[in-house]
């Protein structure tokens, strides 16, 4: 794999086998880096203490959010780790990680799972009156209090999921713990 030159190997085993990946990081050329899955700082810490990984890859809506990622992103650059970002939800959750990462000294990459919707950026406005995106890169908005954007409540109801129309409607199901729930995705 090292001729490839890959930015970095993801998720090789669940994260809590820090051992393992100590072994995979020293013996690697190629970056390695895990995190998505893992709540708090505490969980990090590991890892980042015996410089198991190369970067940590916090996902800021799992992670415990804002502050918990700065924390995460901090931490991590104390012990000279470099922090990518994981984001595969909405407009909103895409800006915090953008302010998160524009904090963080040591934020290396965002990731979006949602370029290829047409629509996604557009279940926001952003206060600036530019877009999200340009040429790949995220606009970190300055200009108001917030995350520089409003919610377009007419274009989220119209991508509401078809088997269920509610908007913000009580979430009863997820009160109990079902068996297909998991920390390793």
């Amino acid at each position: 794999m090292e001729k490839y030159r890959l930015a970095w190997l993801e998720d090789i085993v669940s994260w809590e086998y820090t051992d393992q990946y100590k072994k995979m990081s020293d013996a690697l050329e190629t970056p390695v880096l895990t995190g998505e899955d893992i709540y708090l700082l505490k969980y990090f810490k590991p890892l980042i203490d015996a410089q198991a990984v190369d970067i940590v890859h916090p996902d800021l809506a799992s992670s415990g959010g804002l502050l918990e990622t700065k924390r995460i992103g901090d931490y991590a650059e104390e012990h000279g780790i470099a922090m990518a970002m994981h984001q595969a939800g909405t407009p909103v959750s895409f800006m915090a990680c953008v302010h998160c990462a524009a904090a963080t000294q040591n934020f290396l990459s965002l990731e979006h799972h949602s370029v290829d919707l047409s629509w996604w950026e557009s279940l926001v406005k952003t206060t600036d009156g530019r877009k999200l995106i340009t040429k790949g890169f995220a606009n970190l908005p300055l200009t108001a209090p917030g995350l520089g954007i409003e919610l377009n409540e007419e274009v989220v109801k119209q991508h509401l999921h078809a088997s269920d129309k509610a908007y913000f409607e009580p979430t009863t199901q997820w009160d109990t713990k079902r068996s297909h729930d998991r920390i390793f995705s």
